[in-house]
């Protein structure tokens, strides 16, 4: 995490109220632009803009903390390319010269000498090792484009944006308003291709139960903003005890895919905010190898992941499952990808996964696909079914986690049916879920026993098969029998066979318990 700078940098952190009103000037300004087409182009326009003089925030503050340490520092991005050669000054390179510098593969630089433009520079970085934060920018800037053209009125962005002060770690609550701003917008964008950005109590929750080790490593392979890893590194953190161990948290630990290059930007941002030196997450769509062409060597202990559902694949991309395993349904391609990343045994690795309702019920290949799961080595132990308005108002459709390892064949699965919180009909967008909304399920979590949310179904039961054994379907979309409306419809003989089985099921842990004490 960067640490505070020490008082005489004069810098002082940005509020909320003043990071809102410097987003809302900066965008009236690129209304007036003509090179931008709405909020399409002017969010990505504004995000690269801000990464820049984040970066070069974050690069005074190790200078500074080098200086203090006595280390020899050396700068990612060298003058004249910082942001404090030729963004910081109000009265700055502007107009053409500055449409020029940004755009032009070769241009007068702020400095009076022709060389690289900005963008060019930022492209041509390399780190030694191939894996370092010149890389990062390097990559990043591979997939950025300038709209603007007109350089007054960039002038005028930039001197907004310099504004905002990166200098402490409490920018970090600061700019989870600017990403909420931000990530409404692209799920309006990006809803049609069923990408909605998960919520961050629900990520809070899923890393806590999947209680991820240092030594280990976690993937996201359709990351996003970067929700996940960052919460999954800050998981890991707080084990982090010695230098050697913050080492392999750094470079050992955490890995993504993102492939559209506005959010792969931002995760960028979140990730280095949080304190990783250098994310490496991949700029490419993770579906593009060959399954049978992932080994041991790529597989990861941990996979954290709400792939997008309801799009399509290109033809290319089916071709790389097995021809029985094709669909056009992305999420089922992701599910796929991920059981094949996971370790195996010795160190079986284990997922959480966010599902829409019709992966559970889907027959056809998705049947197949989900055979594989509670057959082959693997281990569907729970699914947590979550209420209405998880994803409001983006979209209506139900969704669910599964959490599975490769510690399998399944035997039965846990399902666990997360409730409102009272007063609530559905989740809103004024009134969304909260972590504490888990508490019950956190409390259930190690300590397993039926009530009126949560049951266990033998997989057996879900498992149906033709004359010739062939998986005919696989229906994981099974109701709370315990529930109120449930119990309602649920005959005579059926409630007093309820009733029986679980005072046989009192009586024998009472005996469990005399057996202790005596």
């Amino acid at each position: 995490m960067p640490r505070k700078p020490n008082a005489n940098n004069g810098q002082q952190a940005t509020t909320a109220q003043q990071l809102n009103s410097i987003i809302k000037s900066a965008r009236d300004i690129m209304r007036k632009d003509k090179g931008l087409n709405g909020d399409l182009d002017r969010l990505p326009m504004l995000t690269w803009i801000m990464f820049l003089k984040f970066f070069d925030d974050m690069e005074q503050l190790r200078e500074q903390e080098a200086i203090l340490t006595g280390e020899d520092f050396h700068p990612t991005i060298e003058g004249p390319y910082r942001w404090r050669d030729w963004a910081a000054r109000e009265d700055g390179i502007t107009g053409d010269a500055l449409i020029q510098f940004v755009n032009q593969d070769e241009a007068v630089r702020p400095d009076g000498v022709r060389g690289l433009g900005l963008f060019a520079y930022l492209r041509s970085l390399h780190s030694a090792n191939g894996s370092g934060r010149r890389d990062v920018i390097r990559t990043v800037f591979n997939g950025v484009i300038n709209r603007m053209v007109n350089g007054y009125l960039l002038r005028d962005v930039i001197n907004k944006v310099n504004g905002i002060h990166f200098t402490s770690s409490e920018e970090i609550h600061t700019l989870s308003h600017l990403y909420e701003t931000m990530l409404r917008e692209m799920r309006d964008s990006a809803g049609d291709s069923g990408e909605f950005y998960t919520p961050r109590p629900m990520v809070q929750f899923m890393v806590a139960v999947t209680n991820p080790q240092l030594g280990e490593t976690v993937l996201d392979p359709a990351c996003g903003t970067g929700g996940f890893l960052a919460e999954a590194y800050e998981h890991l953190q707080q084990q982090v005890k010695s230098v050697e161990d913050r080492q392999v948290l750094q470079w050992e630990s955490i890995y993504g895919g993102e492939a559209k290059p506005l959010p792969y930007l931002l995760a960028q941002m979140n990730l280095l905010l949080h304190g990783l030196e250098a994310p490496q997450i991949d700029p490419g769509n993770s579906l593009r190898f060959p399954l049978n062409d992932i080994g041991d060597r790529d597989r990861v202990d941990i996979i954290l992941t709400n792939p997008p559902f309801g799009g399509e694949e290109e033809r290319g991309i089916l071709n790389n499952f097995p021809p029985d395993m094709q669909t056009s349904e992305t999420a089922m391609l992701f599910l796929q990808l991920i059981m094949r990343k996971l370790k195996r045994q010795p160190t079986p690795g284990r997922a959480a996964v966010v599902v829409p309702n019709g992966t559970l019920f889907a027959d056809g290949v998705a049947a197949r696909i989900k055979k594989n799961l509670l057959t082959d080595r693997f281990n569907l132990h729970t699914i947590v079914r979550l209420p209405n308005g998880v994803f409001a108002p983006y979209t209506s459709i139900q969704t669910n986690l599964l959490f599975f390892d490769r510690t399998g064949p399944t035997k039965e699965i846990w399902y666990y049916e997360q409730p409102l919180p009272a007063g609530l009909r559905n989740y809103t967008k004024t009134k969304p879920m909260r972590y504490e909304d888990f508490a019950d399920c956190l409390e259930w979590w190690n300590n397993r026993v039926e009530n009126e949310r949560a049951w266990k179904v033998r997989v057996e039961d879900v498992l149906k098969y033709d004359d010739n054994e062939n998986i005919v379907s696989v229906n994981l979309d099974i109701n709370n029998p315990n529930s109120a409306e449930a119990l309602q419809h649920r005959s005579p003989e059926e409630l007093v066979e309820s009733i029986i089985a679980k005072e046989r099921r009192i009586v024998a842990i009472m005996n469990e318990i005399r057996g202790i004490v005596g």
